[in-house]
C-alpha cells in the first residue's frame, strides 16, 4: 500500500514544486507592504476601502511639481515618478483647495509648511468646526482634530488640514443628523490611535456625513477620521480598477513604489 509521503514525492511533486515556483515568483513581484484595497458595503452602501502601513509604505503628499505648477492629475503624478524609477501604488485626492489648487487649509510637504493652520470656522465644510490634519510622519500617519494638534505640535513630514472631521475621538460629529438628505459621493481618511493604519475611503454611491462617519466608527472601528472632500473626489487603485478622472485636483496622498 502506498503512503502519502510516497504519493508526494512520485506524480504529485512536480506540480507541488510547481506551485512553490509560482508562490516565490508572485511574493518576489509583489511590493512588501502592499496598499490593500477592496470594497465593503455597510448599511445598504458601497465603499472603497485602502489601507496603509505607513511604516511598511512609501506614504506622503504631493502638490506642485518641480516647476511650482499644480499636479493636478493622477497620470501626471506617475508620469513625474516613472521619470524618477517610480510609480504610482495608490492615491486619493486629499484636502480642499482654492481655484489656484493651492490649499485652503495647512499644508506641509517634505517638512515645508507651504500653508498655516486655519483653526476658525467659515464657510462649507472646511469651516463646519471641528476640522482635522492628517499628519505623514516617519513610520506613522495619524488625524488630530485642528485644535489638538495646535496643542501637540506633532512634527509631521506631510500634513493636510480639511474638514470636517467624521469621527473623534470614538464620536461622531456632532453638527451630523441622521436624517440628513444631503448626499454626495465622499472621500475621507480614518487613522488608528497609534497612527500604525491609515485607512482611504470613498463612498460608491452617494452618502451622507453621518453614514460616511458611521462606516468609519462601526465598520473600520477607527478613533479619528477625516472627511477630505466630495463631488470632486477621486482614486487611483489598480486592484480595483480605478483611475479616476477629471479636473485638476489640489493636495494627492499617495503610496509609491520603486518601478517594477
Amino acid at each position: 500500500m502506498t503512503s502519502r509521503p510516497a504519493l508526494l514525492r512520485g506524480r504529485h511533486l512536480p506540480a507541488l514544486l510547481l506551485g512553490l515556483v509560482l508562490l516565490g515568483l508572485a511574493a518576489l513581484a509583489a511590493p512588501a507592504g502592499a496598499v490593500e484595497c477592496a470594497r465593503q458595503e455597510h448599511d445598504g452602501n458601497a465603499y472603497a476601502v485602502c489601507t496603509v502601513d505607513p511604516a511598511a509604505e512609501n506614504l506622503r503628499l504631493f502638490l506642485n511639481d518641480a516647476d511650482g505648477d499644480p499636479i493636478g492629475h493622477f497620470s501626471t503624478l506617475d508620469a513625474a515618478l516613472r521619470a524618477q524609477n517610480r510609480e504610482l501604488v495608490f492615491a486619493m485626492n486629499a484636502g480642499m483647495y482654492h481655484a489656484d489648487r493651492d490649499p485652503v487649509g495647512h499644508y506641509v510637504e517634505n517638512g515645508t509648511e507651504l500653508m498655516r493652520v486655519i483653526p476658525t470656522p467659515g464657510p462649507g465644510n472646511f469651516g463646519l468646526l471641528p476640522n482635522g490634519i492628517l499628519c505623514i510622519d516617519g513610520d506613522s500617519a495619524r488625524v488630530f482634530e485642528t485644535r489638538d494638534y495646535l496643542e501637540r505640535r506633532p512634527g509631521c513630514r506631510f500634513a493636510t488640514q480639511s474638514g470636517p472631521m467624521l469621527v473623534i475621538d470614538g464620536k461622531l460629529h456632532p453638527r451630523f443628523l441622521p436624517d440628513s438628505t444631503s448626499r454626495y459621493i465622499r472621500n475621507g481618511v480614518g487613522t488608528t490611535a497609534g497612527g500604525d493604519r491609515a485607512v482611504f475611503v470613498m463612498s460608491e454611491n452617494p452618502v451622507t456625513f453621518h453614514e460616511f462617519a458611521r462606516f468609519f466608527r462601526d465598520a473600520l472601528e477607527l478613533p479619528q477620521a477625516l472627511f477630505l472632500d466630495g463631488n470632486v473626489s477621486r482614486l487611483y487603485a489598480p486592484q480595483l480598477g480605478r483611475n479616476d478622472i477629471g479636473r485638476r485636483m489640489g493636495p494627492i496622498v499617495a503610496v509609491t513604489a520603486p518601478a517594477s
